[in-house]
């Protein structure tokens, strides 16, 4: 099972020389396995970027599990080449929003006076299904879904084949005592071998924005750590974070880690690529 990131940051994409090592596009991270149909998470703008790495003309056939609809995880789709392709298909699964079905709810994301087409008008065929809570089989993996706090209905993660797994928390809501971790957070992330979770806030950000959806970084660790987690993948990046602080965060994580037995921690940064065999 290989992991590939395309997209690290979280609320809006950011461009420039300060963001250029980790890089500014917005969530999207890729699974692939073998010959199996790829597995997205999220379609944020990097998605133009794996797009791209499918080669010119190149058609494409996978599945993506999307966390919420929020702009940057969804505003990919339309810019990934190979979806501009008749013969493509795209399978795409997430919850239904406060009694909307998923599909619909996309669908008043992505028209006019929005966006200049609809996803009806790509030469592709893309589909999409509302999935409940539970444990559904999607290209060849058994994926966990459950609701993980946030602003809006959001979803995680969890992708188990071949022995493997990776749960992916992308946008998480820190609760008030920044110690408490939900029940159904440690069902999904309990002993994965690779955990990707939401990394957005310092604390003095945190404490700005203690309802907008995301954590520090420190409790990601947290979470890591009541999950015992083989490693720890700092996700979600704030847009205003450039490279030196991320990489002064990174530092502060691994150091808090050492205290929590969190050994492996990592920093997201696109192109990174992971391989569990």
């Amino acid at each position: 099972m290989e992991i590939t990131f395309y997209g690290v940051r979280g609320s809006t994409p950011c461009a420039g020389e300060s963001t250029s090592r980790y890089g500014g596009n917005t969530a999207s991270v890729v699974i692939r396995n073998g010959d199996d149909d790829p597995i997205l998470l999220d379609l944020g703008t990097g998605l133009r970027y794996f797009g791209a790495d499918q080669g010119a003309g190149s058609q494409l056939r996978a599945h993506a599990l999307v966390t919420h609809l929020h702009w940057d995880h969804v505003q990919g789709l339309p810019f990934c080449q190979p979806l501009l392709l008749a013969g493509s298909t795209l399978s795409v699964y997430g919850p239904a929003h406060d009694g909307v079905g998923f599909a619909e709810a996309f669908d008043e994301l992505m028209r006019p006076p929005f966006f200049p087409v609809t996803r009806q008008d790509l030469p592709s065929e893309i589909s999409f299904f509302t999935i409940a809570e539970g444990v559904h089989e999607i290209a060849g993996a058994k994926v966990t879904a459950l609701e993980v706090p946030h602003t809006d209905t959001t979803f995680g993660y969890r992708i188990e084949r071949d022995g493997f797994s990776v749960a992916y928390v992308s946008d998480h809501q820190q609760p008030v005592d920044g110690e408490s971790v939900e029940p159904g957070v440690l069902e999904l992330c309990r002993g994965v071998d690779v955990l990707i979770h939401d990394a957005q806030y310092t604390p003095e950000e945190f404490e700005r924005k203690p309802t907008w959806g995301h954590c520090t970084v420190a409790y990601a660790v947290r979470v890591a750590a009541a999950a015992g987690v083989g490693q720890l993948v700092l996700f979600h990046h704030d847009p205003s974070h450039d490279d030196d602080t991320i990489d002064r965060l990174f530092a502060e994580a691994q150091e808090t880690g050492r205290a929590l037995g969190v050994h492996s921690i990592a920093a997201a940064y696109e192109g990174l690529s992971i391989t569990l065999a």
